[in-house]
């Protein structure tokens, strides 16, 4: 069957770590990678021979930190101006610029060219990536997906998710929320066990996003009440903190500004990243930088209580926002059943102290895997959107809702609210619009996405224009707006006049906010070509690697005794002479052609016949 031969996959694109899991054996696998590790980083490294991306790019990223991306879920779907691009900016390694329509870019060099290269275009080689391991762990082709973002990612945030996916080779089939997709891992086995309705919190605090979202969970049926978030808030923030602390740091105690060395920065954030971690289960613990700024070897020690102090304001908004989504949904926090977390960072005790004490000592569910549990819900809805799993797969009802308010913007530039903020969907909403000046023919409906009063402030989703219409006062012509939202979270705006029946719709594209069809085109052509690049490299080394090793066999070989004393001293020394000529040519070649080693390979198993025939 179709589906069995061409499996859907579940993917968490992640700010800092990516998981990817499949529907198999009638449950959802998470698959590991090459490294065997079921988390890969979400890292992208561009050197002059090769690109790495996942673990090796992370590995490699003290040594080459202005060629390696990580953090790009923080630009994608973002203009160049956004303030939060600007912050971000200061921070990296990397360079970003300003490219075409404000879209950011970011810039590396590969291979002794400077390269530019969208969100999007990072994004996949991400997604990619993960791709390839589910391909390797399932031998056949994967062209289905679903992939996951934080809940509070905005329309263009999320297009430009898809694009990434189109990108990559991937039919992406739903763009899923995260917390939603971990409300499915944590209670998809309860499903058949309990009848009862359940209130379930999703507290997800990740490595670059924080999304809460309260769920009502019920004989299969998941219904978002209500979510909230900051795409600019987790582990990279807290980061961010303790690298600022230690710059200041060691400016008092050396007089000198590390700011202005990319290299001495990113050791310093490995370092601290190091840290945070241990602080989760360690009072205190030592940031060691061997030579960290000319020659300087820099330690310091740092309590979990001074890590708590710097940090305690972006603690302290998260619990704000935990209190405006049960607000939103109109719940009290004692009828909450379950407090669920999800993402590496909710295991720093702060956090998990104060959403305690927040909900009066309710017991914190820990039962899934922080790190996977997004991926696996995305998997299950993978299966269910295919047609795959069990009864209860089939019988998964989401219902989602829209994270920020729709509406359209009105005289003064105010934005008036058609589908507020936390209203499930699909849905269907309409409301009544009239002219603004008098005789007026046309009227121009600009939709907007945002919490703001002002539109300026939110953010333009599309514009479309009613003409022809019957010059009348103002106030007089009568026009019915519809916003009718479907499963997938496409928005369609109509409106009609209700004198002539005159109508106009759009279906919101956000196209100013996308790439281009040929942008994209010819990033999927650079992405094949950096693919023919890494398979080309992947032989080379293969077929370095063979060389080297049957060097090294034939070398011991000439150790053994029982060889070296039936071969003549001449033929002896002819072998010993060609294997220690292919070691050092093997050294002195980091990266030869598949043939030159193919070739040597050849000439040294025609000159050791004689041990192979032993």
């Amino acid at each position: 069957m179709a589906h069995k031969e061409h499996p859907a996959i579940g993917i968490d694109l992640g700010t800092t770590y990516s998981c990817v899991g499949v529907w198999q054996h009638g449950r959802v696998e998470i698959i590991a990678n090459d490294q065997g590790n079921r988390t890969t980083p979400s890292c992208v490294a561009f050197t002059d021979t090769e690109r790495h991306v996942g673990d090796a790019a992370k590995n490699q990223i003290d040594m080459n930190p202005t060629n390696t991306v990580f953090t790009v879920k923080r630009l994608i779907g973002r203009r160049f101006s956004d303030p939060s691009v600007q912050s971000d900016i200061k921070l990296w390694p990397f360079a970003v610029v300003k490219g075409p329509a404000d879209k950011p870019q970011i810039v590396v060099k590969h291979k002794g060219e400077e390269k530019k290269f969208y969100p999007e275009e990072i994004s996949s080689m991400i997604l990619s990536k993960m791709k390839e391991i589910a391909e390797a762990y399932l031998a056949c082709p994967v062209k289905k997906a679903v992939v996951t973002v934080p809940a509070y990612f905005n329309d263009a945030q999320r297009r430009a998710t898809k694009d990434a996916g189109l990108i990559a080779g991937l039919n992406v089939m739903r763009i899923m929320d995260e917390p939603t997709a971990a409300a499915v891992a944590y209670g998809f086995d309860k499903i058949s066990s309990n009848s009862a309705e359940k209130k379930v919190f999703i507290f997800d605090l990740g490595g670059g996003t924080f999304d809460v979202s309260l769920l009502a969970v019920m004989n299969g049926v998941f219904e978002v009440k209500a979510t909230a978030g900051d795409t600019h808030l987790g582990g990279e923030d807290f980061d961010d903190r303790l690298v600022n602390h230690f710059i200041d740091e060691f400016k008092r105690k050396y007089k000198k500004d590390i700011t202005t060395n990319p290299r001495a920065l990113r050791r310093l954030r490995s370092a601290c990243e190091r840290a945070k971690r241990n602080l989760s289960f360690l009072t205190q613990t030592v940031v060691e930088v061997d030579s960290l700024y000319e020659g300087i070897d820099f330690c310091s020690r740092i309590s979990q209580a001074r890590f708590e102090e710097l940090n305690m304001d972006l603690f302290t908004k998260c619990m704000e926002l935990v209190e405006k989504c049960l607000k939103d949904a109109s719940t009290d926090k004692a009828s909450v059943d379950v407090v669920v977390l999800v993402g590496g960072s909710t295991r720093i005790p702060k956090v998990q102290q104060l959403l305690n004490n927040y909900f009066g000592g309710k017991q914190l569910s820990k039962g899934i895997n922080p790190d996977e549990a997004v991926a696996y819900g995305a998997t299950v809805q993978a299966a269910k959107l295919t047609g795959q799993g069990s009864r209860e797969v089939q019988d998964l009802v989401l219902l989602d809702v829209t994270p920020l308010s729709l509406g359209i913007h009105i005289t003064g530039g105010v934005m008036s609210v058609v589908v507020p903020r936390n209203t499930t969907i699909p849905t269907k909403q309409e409301t009544v619009f009239t002219t603004q000046y008098d005789n007026q023919t046309n009227v121009r409906f600009a939709v907007f996405e945002g919490e703001r009063a002002q539109t300026k402030d939110n953010y333009l989703l599309g514009e479309f224009t009613l003409s022809g219409i019957a010059p009348a006062p103002r106030c007089v012509p009568k026009f019915d707006v519809c916003f009718d939202i479907d499963a997938n979270g496409i928005l369609k705006v109509s409106a009609q006049d209700r004198t002539s029946g005159l109508k106009n719709q759009i279906t919101v594209t956000n196209e100013e906010a996308r790439l281009s069809n040929e942008v994209i085109e010819k990033i999927i052509r650079d992405a094949e070509s950096y693919r023919v690049q890494d398979e080309e490299c992947r032989r080379n080394y293969e077929a370095k690697n063979s060389l080297e090793r049957y060097a090294y066999r034939m070398r011991n070989a000439l150790r053994e005794k029982n060889i070296t004393s039936i071969l003549p001293f001449v033929t002896k020394m002819t072998i010993e002479d060609a294997v220690q000529e292919t070691l050092i040519w093997v050294e002195d070649n980091q990266f030869p052609d598949v043939s030159e080693s193919e070739l040597r390979l050849e000439d040294l198993k025609r000159i050791c016949s004689p041990i192979d025939r032993v």
